[in-house]
């Protein structure tokens, strides 16, 4: 099993992070994962991007052309990236800010409100975390009580406060996914 995810986004909607937790969780899950952030002009209002490849033996690259997963929370990510998702993969765009809709037949598409569920739960900045629960839950190679307990383990200090809300994030994340994937 190998599954190459792509994350992205506007920075500060903690694409980095969820990537980075991501990873630690597959740690956690006893896989091998990698984790690639892409720094540079993307600071400057484009987008913000990671790659994880998450696998159950050696990760010969780190860099899929075609990721078989694709998280996008804004508009510019959905155009860039949703041509280049891998034909059978999984497509969470936040609903919220994404007015448009793929029109591919080849993949699995959750179109979710992400930051309308994030900012109902007290923060618009825990959206980040409702795209990975979601995310997670339509292509389950890493279980979500992991990725609970590595949340615990690895949220900032100075983040603490919103742990609760985290957690709450990923279960309504999960909760929405599933509610469509049963549909």
């Amino acid at each position: 099993m190998k599954e190459d995810f792509l994350i992205a986004g506007f920075g500060g909607q903690g694409v980095m992070f969820v990537g980075q937790l991501l990873a630690y969780a597959a740690n956690d899950a006893g896989l091998q994962a990698t984790w690639i952030p892409s720094y540079g002009p993307e600071m400057r209002g484009g987008t913000a991007h990671c790659s994880v490849a998450v696998s159950d033996r050696a990760i010969g690259s780190p860099i899929a052309r075609h990721p078989s997963v694709v998280i996008a929370f804004n508009g510019p990510s959905f155009d860039k990236y949703e041509p280049i998702l891998a034909p059978g993969g999984v497509l969470v765009s936040n609903a919220s800010l994404i007015s448009a809709s793929s029109q591919r037949t080849d993949i699995r598409k959750l179109d979710i409100p992400a930051t309308a569920m994030a900012s109902a739960i007290g923060d618009t900045r825990i959206t980040n975390l409702v795209m990975l629960g979601a995310a997670l839950t339509a292509c389950p190679v890493i279980p979500l009580e992991v990725l609970r307990r590595t949340l615990e383990a690895h949220i900032p200090e100075r983040r603490r406060g919103l742990l609760p809300a985290n957690l709450e994030a990923i279960r309504q994340g999960e909760d929405f996914a599933r509610s469509q994937i049963m549909a």
